[in-house]
């Protein structure tokens, strides 16, 4: 059995982002560069369901020479191999242009049995990919998985809705996107970490693939969310006089009541 892990490298999500001097980008040289916490779950069950029926686990991440450090992550989380599209062209893709190269690269790794993402790539959060991969490649999708369980040739697959779950069955090949919940990531073991040095990483470009991102984001301004005011605090030592004083506050200065 082989399963495909699309990942993506992101900001940690406690690093402090700053804005580049033009406005038009974030200052990458002091962001600290993680596999999307959505995606770790995605390579969690990839490599659960090779202990269970056995075959290999494939990673592909696009992006710029940093996003090898991600792909080692999962070599060393214990992924057999690993493709790192790397492309000049990639570096204002759009959402179409980037699932149309994943999907190439899918596609050359065929025959596959099952495509693992996350949900959401963390930082865009537009949760476009596994379903633009999914019509790329002509196979079923299921997406917010909590839990799968493979058949012979099909998945069941219970994934979350607003209020509660639901259960879809799927044929194989198909896409599944993975939603917290669904298992713990493991750490890296010593063992692993040394392992991973000598896994391969293979590399393509968009010759290689045969693909075009066809268009092309441009980005016209950056911004940080406008400070917010200090909070004041109303001493609870005095439950009747913090009442008073929450309730001026509120009239005179929020102006709520």
């Amino acid at each position: 059995m082989r399963s495909v892990v699309c990942l993506k490298q992101v900001p940690d999500t406690e690093t402090r982002i700053r804005i580049a001097p033009d406005g038009r980008g974030i200052l990458e040289n002091d962001v600290n560069w993680i596999v999307s916490p959505y995606d770790e779950f995605a390579i969690e069950e990839a490599l659960r369901l090779r202990e269970a029926k056995g075959g290999d686990v494939v990673l592909v991440s696009l992006g710029p020479d940093r996003v090898q450090s991600a792909l080692r992550t999962g070599l060393a989380m214990g992924a057999d191999s690993a493709i790192h599209l790397k492309d000049a062209g990639f570096d204002a893709a759009d959402t179409l242009g980037i699932a149309r190269a994943l999907a190439a690269a899918v596609r050359g790794l065929a025959p596959f049995d099952l495509v693992l993402t996350g949900q959401q790539g963390v930082g865009g959060d537009n949760s476009q990919i596994p379903g633009l991969i999914a019509e790329l490649l002509d196979v079923p999708q299921v997406t917010m998985a909590v839990k799968v369980e493979l058949g012979d040739g099909n998945a069941t697959v219970e994934r979350e809705v607003e209020g509660g779950h639901e259960v879809w069955e799927t044929a194989l090949p198909a896409v599944i996107s993975a939603q917290k919940g669904l298992n713990e990531p493991r750490y890296a073991s010593l063992k692993g970490i040394m392992a991973a040095k000598k896994k391969p990483i293979a590399e393509n470009t968009l010759a290689g693939l045969g693909v075009t991102t066809a268009k092309s984001v441009t980005y016209v301004k950056f911004e940080l969310p406008p400070a917010r005011k200090a909070v004041k605090l109303v001493p609870p030592d005095d439950p009747a006089a913090a009442g008073k004083e929450l309730v001026r506050l509120l009239r005179e200065e929020a102006k709520v009541i």
